[in-house]
């Protein structure tokens, strides 16, 4: 449980185990007992005040797989042991010109799961039968979490980058959302080129193992212009990289919900003729769709995709996220059983 926002250099443990009352479905809700929950560098943002939440307490969380305990009234669609996940998108109004459109990431009334509600940081959490997520039977909980969010965000990130097969993407950061970008790529192409800047050796080389055609640091300037990058990064160097990485016409999309300030004057050092010229394109991602999971997830069941997982019993949750602060491969899960 979060009770204060503060960067993890002055609190390195800030999250608090808590014995509390299980939750109780509502109208309309599920009651969820959660097998295991993805670390995502949101939580970060929250924990250490980039993104706080507008309630304290809160249990961070929104990657969490589980079986359905128990349905609250007129909660419809599920039965208790059905296996089930909570996503970042906890609920959207579902009328609103957005919602209407098929863009309920973009709802003004959006809600997320571990900022806005309770998430997965726990032994049980609740939310809104219409927004739980079916999680394909192929695919254990352990694999499933890190697709709810680092998968699906990378998803939608693919899609507005208007890559296709043949054109050069490049991915800043290797985290857990970039390696399941680059392992996607590769399942469709396995001649794919993807070019990987990061800024650790460690990500560089793992990038190199899953197939990348090329690593190197995040200013490095890649063997050929990239048609497309995705930018997964808290911070802004690598968009100046990405930007003269680009080819004429290539698109950058912006994978972050924030930015750290640290090195904002990166910004700076960009060039308009070789930086931005040339009608480069800069978009950001927004959040998630119900349908931008689902199809991520039953991509991964049909392919065999799966996240490259290091698991940490839940009691090591701050342990993860210090792994997570540091620069980690892969995804990182917590277990509650």
């Amino acid at each position: 449980m979060l009770e204060r926002p503060a960067p993890l250099q002055e609190e390195p443990e800030p999250l608090k185990a808590a014995d509390s009352p299980d939750p109780v479905p509502g109208p309309g809700e599920i009651l969820i007992r959660v097998a295991a929950c993805g670390v995502c560098h949101t939580e970060l943002d929250e924990i250490e005040g980039r993104m706080p939440p507008p309630r304290l307490p809160v249990i961070p969380g929104h990657q969490a797989v589980g079986r359905v305990e128990a349905l609250g009234p007129e909660a419809v669609g599920w039965r208790v042991g059905d296996r089930v996940g909570a996503a970042w998108i906890f609920s959207a109004c579902g009328h609103c010109s957005f919602c209407r459109e098929g863009r309920e990431n973009l709802c003004p009334e959006f809600r997320a799961t571990g900022r806005d509600a309770d998430g997965g940081y726990a032994d049980r959490l609740v939310m809104p039968a219409a927004f739980a997520i079916p999680i394909p039977g192929e695919i254990d909980d352990q694999h499933a979490a890190p697709l709810l969010c680092a998968g699906a965000i990378g998803w939608r990130s693919l899609r507005l980058s208007g890559y296709a097969p043949g054109k050069l993407l490049g991915l800043t950061g290797f985290g857990a959302s970039a390696h399941l970008v680059l392992r996607t790529v590769l399942a469709a192409d396995p001649r794919a080129q993807v070019f990987v800047f990061a800024r650790d050796e460690a990500q560089r080389r793992f990038a190199i193992e899953l197939g990348a055609e090329w690593a190197g640091n995040l200013l490095d300037a890649p063997p050929k212009p990239l048609d497309a990058v995705i930018d997964t990064t808290p911070a802004w160097t690598p968009i100046v990289g990405a930007l003269r990485a680009l080819g004429p016409g290539g698109t950058l999309v912006i994978n972050a919900i924030r930015k750290e300030s640290a090195d904002k004057e990166a910004l700076l050092r960009l060039d308009y003729p070789s930086d931005l010229w040339m009608e480069k394109e800069i978009r950001s991602v927004a959040n998630v769709t119900r349908v931008d999971v689902n199809e991520f997830l039953g991509l991964a069941a049909r392919t065999g995709l799966r996240p490259e997982v290091r698991d940490y019993a839940l009691r090591d949750a701050n342990c993860a996220l210090g792994d997570l602060r540091r620069g980690s491969t892969g995804a990182l899960v917590l277990r509650t059983t």
